[in-house]
């Protein structure tokens, strides 16, 4: 098995870990859960880059690694929304899981239509994952309501917006293949 996929696997076996650690009932457990929180989005980025550059991309790890990625933040953000309690923290994770639901299907169809590539990953999306990852990793670490939490906030909130912006461009970018046939 390749590195990148045995990292990209990785992920996923630590979202049951994240999980656990989350919920235990210790005054460490934010920390610990950030940090395996943090583990996983370290993995995403060096498994893409040992696959770039060992040469050792795979099918596997072209499905798989999107597939981890999405359920480690949808699994975070749905934890955080019931932590925080609120409006305003499910919002943003609604709109953030919602776009990730459209554009995979988006790029499923594409991809059917052999267009795939008119919807690669914009530099609008590679920002917004980043500034995802921080605004969880922040919110995950802090108690609510506290200076880093209200940060976190912000930057999820920040990451909602190009969120939906990078919605809007993925879907601009397909829309005449979209509505080729109303």
């Amino acid at each position: 098995m390749k590195i990148p996929n045995i990292l990209t696997l990785l992920r996923v076996v630590l979202i049951p870990v994240f999980v656990v650690i989350y919920y235990l009932p210790y005054q460490w457990s934010p920390l610990a859960s950030a940090a395996v929180f943090a583990l996983a989005a370290i993995t995403d980025w060096f498994d893409g880059y040992l696959a770039r550059r060992l040469n050792q991309t795979s099918p596997f790890g072209a499905f798989m690694d999107p597939v981890a990625d999405k359920l480690m933040v949808a699994t975070a953000l749905v934890l955080l929304a019931e932590t925080y309690g609120t409006f305003w923290i499910t919002v943003p994770a609604i709109v953030i899981i919602g776009r990730e639901i459209v554009i995979s299907a988006l790029r499923e169809w594409m991809a059917e239509l052999g267009k795939r590539a008119d919807i690669a990953v914009s530099y609008v999306g590679k920002v917004k994952t980043t500034l995802q990852m921080l605004a969880i990793l922040m919110m995950l670490a802090a108690t609510p309501y506290d200076l880093l939490s209200w940060s976190g906030i912000g930057a999820l909130y920040l990451a909602a917006v190009l969120t939906l912006w990078s919605m809007y461009i993925y879907l601009k970018a397909s829309w005449a293949d979209l509505t080729d046939d109303i």
